[in-house]
């Protein structure tokens, strides 16, 4: 896919980011598309977007944001004193799937862990998205750990 670029994402591209975080089976149970845009989605953005260890970012084709994905960036002491990337809430809007999108947006978020120093990139995925398994596998991921979550 050509012509695509990537940047940090900004207030004006919530309610596309929504969108893409909605367009999909468990997104629509999840997210509130609704108009006005939820204000929570509005104080999320702008924690995330003063956070220097967290970067959401947009993959952008013309005008039109055509992919997301937040990255954060953990210290740690395990593993002597590790950087993480942490990839998560990936999306590709739908008429994009399958044109190498989702594979340019990953290699660009590890680009990006790579150059804050980080020595391990991960990330979560819902059991249910085995389309989503087999791309990470795919892409050198491996599913080596299992993750656990408490909805608060």
């Amino acid at each position: 896919m050509t012509g695509v670029t990537f940047r940090r994402a900004r207030a004006a591209d919530i309610p596309a980011i929504i969108a893409l975080l909605a367009d999909d089976g468990l997104g629509r149970q999840r997210e509130d598309t609704g108009s006005p845009l939820n204000p929570k989605y509005l104080e999320a953005f702008q924690a995330i977007d003063a956070d220097p260890r967290q970067l959401q970012a947009v993959a952008v084709l013309g005008d039109e944001v055509v992919g997301s994905l937040q990255l954060t960036f953990i210290p740690g002491l395990s593993r002597k004193g590790a950087w993480r990337g942490q990839i998560e809430s990936v999306r590709v809007a739908a008429k994009h799937r399958g044109s190498g999108l989702g594979q340019r947006m990953f290699e660009w978020a590890i680009d990006q862990c790579r150059a804050k120093g980080c020595d391990l990139v991960q990330l979560t995925t819902d059991k249910r998205r085995s389309d989503a398994h087999r791309f990470y596998e795919r892409l050198g991921f491996t599913g080596s750990h299992v993750g656990y979550k408490l909805t608060l």
